[in-house]
């Protein structure tokens, strides 16, 4: 049974914000959502995007598999018209885990593919393509990357969370060599020729991933960092400026995009309850981004801000707004009513991330009114997430509504909202967090699982679930 997801009507749940002091807006008129919007010179023909959501469904050698081409191809026919491609690592080193995206020309075939056939579907079901755009999220993963950690910096709140050696388990320390300077300088090199291919494939944006701890990141906040890309703020954002400003100067005419944490938070642990808390901490702590170096717990957006506006200036036409870490505060990437089997129980009502998602992308369209902003944290609200987006799009809080879980359950929701249609109760993602568990078993030839909803999309992913369920998680199995 839900713990909080107990709304009937959306009355009930404006209520319940309410009561728990929160600004959480609703509108039944979806009108806001259909409206057009330009990006970079480009149409987009509606206010509906489609989140990253990454699929850990590649074949060995980072190639689109069947299950990326499907999921392409769900997409592009469910009526969205931004469609935000998953994470693709630019560099063999740099993927999170092996069956993750790989851009380099010997995928790049496949990956021009994906392109069409997310096109093919769109037009099949919607009649015309030419107010759609089509991205790819380009990426290192930096202390993530599954086949060996590569540091940015010591982060006394991550560190002893990051397996250096799995033979011997041993967990990363100051002592812990950190990517140098020369090679940041050549995976510069690597960002930009993965644009270049990313754009001839047909791509219409390139995303510079700067989000979820992942490299680029956790660059962001390398203050302890010595040499050109650590200490102030200049050196720490220089790798993406450069970056941005590289690929401006070769694709003048193409729209460059970042998915971007606005603040990182805090790292969490499952307390005596099970619930999460959050990890001790020694202020100032210098390891974090877009919080307070007295408490991590809160958000700081002075310097996203600024960072913003420096990338605004250097081409950066659509942001896409973000928070947390999937490995150590997950609750604040996606608030969730049900933990994957290995995490905590949320430590807050789930509104209450909702909110905070909502009140950091209105600060950061705010500041920027002209600039396409994609908010997060719908997918919880569930039948009443698009009468969410249309009130924050209607108020100037975002451009785009963006859906991520939710797109792995109900991928055509882009279809009925055109319509008017009510969304599938039956496929409406509840937060079981079954796409997370998923992600996080290892245990098959492969060493990942692919991902995707099997409660409501069962016939594909039913028997990978039955597959990955290990000891520890049948009591996961609530459907």
């Amino acid at each position: 049974m839900s713990r909080y997801f107990k709304y009937k009507k959306s009355v009930q749940l404006a209520d319940d914000a309410s009561r728990l002091g929160l600004a959480v807006g609703l509108r039944p008129d979806l009108s806001p959502l259909l409206e057009p919007f330009g990006v970079d010179g480009r149409k987009v023909g509606n206010r509906l995007a489609v989140q990253p959501m990454e699929g850990c469904d590649a074949e060995p050698d980072g190639k689109p598999g069947p299950l990326t081409i499907r999921r392409f191809e769900r997409f592009g026919g469910g009526g969205a018209k931004l469609i935000w491609g998953e994470a693709c690592a630019v560099v063999p080193e740099g993927r999170a885990n092996p069956r993750q995206l790989l851009i380099n020309d010997a995928n790049a075939a496949s990956l021009g593919a994906i392109v069409q056939t997310c096109r093919e579907a769109h037009r099949q079901e919607c009649g015309d393509d030419a107010d759609l755009i089509v991205g790819l999220q380009l990426t290192h993963s930096g202390r993530y990357s599954f086949a060996r950690p590569i540091l940015a910096q010591h982060d006394p709140l991550l560190d002893p969370r990051t397996v250096v050696d799995k033979a011997t388990g041993t967990k990363a320390g100051p002592d812990s060599p950190l990517i140098s300077d020369d090679e940041l300088l050549r995976l510069q090199d690597a960002f930009v020729a993965a644009a270049d291919l990313a754009y001839r494939l047909g791509f219409d944006f390139v995303d510079l991933k700067q989000c979820h701890r992942y490299l680029l990141n956790e660059l962001l906040s390398a203050r302890t960092r010595p040499g050109r890309f650590g200490g102030s703020f200049e050196n720490r954002t220089r790798f993406v400026r450069e970056v941005t400003g590289r690929i401006r100067e070769a694709h003048p005419g193409k729209i460059i995009a970042t998915r971007m944490n606005v603040f990182d938070g805090a790292p969490y642990q499952i307390g005596p309850d099970g619930a999460g808390e959050p990890c001790p901490f020694t202020s100032p702590v210098q390891s974090t981004w877009g919080t307070r170096a007295d408490d991590p717990r809160e958000p700081d957006l002075d310097e996203p801000i600024a960072l913003i506006g420096l990338l605004r200036k250097l081409g950066v036409g659509l942001v896409n707004v973000t928070l947390g870490n999937p490995y150590a505060s997950p609750h604040l990437l996606r608030p969730f009513e049900y933990p994957p089997p290995d995490g905590y129980e949320t430590p807050e009502h789930p509104l209450i991330g909702v909110d905070r998602h909502f009140r950091l992308t209105a600060q950061i369209q705010s500041a920027f009114p002209d600039l396409a902003v994609v908010g997060s944290g719908y997918s919880w609200l569930q039948a009443f997430a698009f009468e969410a987006g249309a009130a924050n799009v209607a108020a100037g809080r975002a451009t785009f509504m963006g859906v991520g879980r939710g797109s792995l359950s109900q991928p055509d929701f882009g279809v009925r909202v055109a319509r008017g249609e009510p969304l599938d109760p039956k496929r409406l993602c509840r937060t079981f967090s079954y796409c997370t568990a998923l992600m996080r078993s290892k245990h098959n030839e492969l060493g990942q699982f692919a991902t995707g909803c099997p409660p409501f999309d069962k016939a594909v992913y039913g028997p990978i679930w039955d597959e990955a369920k290990t000891p520890s998680s049948q009591d996961f199995d609530r459907k």
